[in-house]
């Protein structure tokens, strides 16, 4: 009997698990997907001013060769996608309100994080790939009256730029934005799981 009374007391004495304040979880999640949404705007800026930049390149400078119109357009063409892409996402996050209800907007969040997670992971090889090639077609006609080394070293140094971003910079911003997305659906699930 002794070691009932003692367990009991043992168990008793478990600290209680933290009760999560509804205030404190939904100002976490809104400042999260701000910050989030505040980077898929300003590249929304910079994708726009970029395309803009290659519109007026293809057509508006007069090119020797057709390549080189056909290279600036796979790139224009490319970021047109990505474009559509970021806008999509920030339209996503910034439509919902996570007070107006939580256990929707949780539903939505996950739903985003599933859908971005799959068309990321695909979307940013073929982006990359079709970057590449539209560059290599434009460096053509641009780099054909210069000397060997230097168009060497031009290349050389788009293609590592590529494979950098594509194989370090790309896993360490995307697994960043992920391990946000990942805490505030933790949050929010902590949340439902209290009031259920």
């Amino acid at each position: 009997m002794k070691d009932f009374d003692h367990l009991m007391s043992v168990w008793q004495g478990q600290p209680k698990p933290d009760q999560l304040s509804v205030d404190e979880v939904l100002k976490q999640v809104k400042k999260g997907i701000r910050s989030i949404t505040t980077k898929l705007y300003w590249s929304i800026v910079a994708m726009v001013v970029i395309t803009i930049f290659a519109f007026i390149i293809t057509f508006f400078l007069a090119f020797k060769s057709w390549v080189t119109t056909v290279g600036i357009l796979i790139v224009l063409v490319t970021m047109l996608m990505y474009l559509s892409l970021i806008v999509r996402h920030y339209h996503i996050l910034s439509k919902r309100d996570a007070t107006l209800n939580p256990a929707e907007y949780l539903d939505s969040l996950k739903a985003y994080q599933k859908n971005r997670t799959k068309v990321i992971g695909w979307f940013y090889y073929i982006y990359t790939l079709l970057i590449s090639g539209g560059l290599a077609l434009y460096l053509i006609e641009v780099l054909e009256t210069a000397s060997l080394p230097f168009k060497l070293i031009t290349y050389g140094f788009t293609i590592i730029w590529f494979l950098f971003t594509t194989f370090y910079l790309k896993p360490r911003m995307f697994k960043n934005e992920e391990e946000k997305l990942n805490l505030m659906i933790d949050r929010l699930v902590r949340l439902k799981e209290q009031f259920d």
